[in-house]
């Protein structure tokens, strides 16, 4: 029983299942600023749904829609999420970047180390 209980107080499993709920209650935000943003198009161009429009008897219609749809909440979900959270993440947690950059260093550690065992390796009367 104590092994159950540790299974679902682990940090990773709560912090996953936040971001699945939020995820999902963000995609009807989303999915209204892009509805929003097609309604603005379609007050200054006509109509934003393309489903009907048949070049020479092609449906392209649908898949216009579909792609205008995309590149909206493409630009939504860049602008309003990505960017304020970078810049949040520079602000508020500037020593994760310094810890990122250290990185390279421990690794030019190990190389050092991995070439000193060999030349001591292969010198001569080393066993």
């Amino acid at each position: 029983m104590s092994g159950f209980k540790a299974f679902l107080l682990r940090g990773n499993l709560i912090e996953l299942a936040v971001a699945f709920i939020m995820g999902g209650a963000f995609a009807t935000v989303v999915t209204a600023t892009v509805a929003l943003i097609m309604d603005l198009l379609g007050k200054l161009g006509g109509t934003p749904d393309f489903s009907n429009y048949k070049p020479e008897g092609i449906s392209v219609g649908a898949f216009l829609t579909a792609l205008i749809s995309f590149v909206i909440m493409a630009a939504v979900v860049y602008f309003a999420i990505v960017v304020p959270y970078t810049k949040a993440k520079e602000k508020y947690f500037p020593a994760a970047d310094e810890e990122d950059a250290a990185a390279p260093e421990d690794v030019l550690l190990l190389q050092e180390i991995r070439d000193l065992l060999k030349a001591q390796a292969t010198r001569p009367g080393s066993l």
